[in-house]
């Protein structure tokens, strides 16, 4: 009978000790699980923003290196940023009346 009564104790420990690391590696520690998986999130946001800038990048090296060799490319920026025209064009701008309303020119 002791020794049944000695059984159950250590098997109670045992279970106790198991329960106390499963806790720990779950929720204790430097990080727990949830820490983990907020660094992964955190991790995969930074990797998707630097794909995005890569991209972002290699589209202005393109555009650099168009602008640096194709004459059209370049006519095309002087026509759309600064407004420039070729001699014997005239360059028409509409402009919207200034008493119109903010509503009525958003719908054109």
């Amino acid at each position: 009978m002791r020794e049944s009564i000695h059984r159950v104790g250590f098997r109670g420990v045992l279970a106790l000790l198991w329960a106390a690391t499963v806790y720990y590696l779950v929720f204790g520690g430097m990080y727990s699980v949830f820490d983990v998986r907020a660094m992964e999130q955190s991790r995969d946001e930074a990797l998707s923003r630097i794909d995005r800038l890569v991209a972002r990048t290699d589209s202005l090296v393109h555009r650099g290196d168009s602008l640096e060799t194709v004459p059209a490319a370049i006519e095309r920026v002087a026509r759309e940023e600064f407004g420039l025209v070729r001699d014997g064009e005239i360059l028409v701008r509409f402009v919207p009346p200034r008493d119109a309303p903010k509503a009525e020119l958003d719908d054109r």
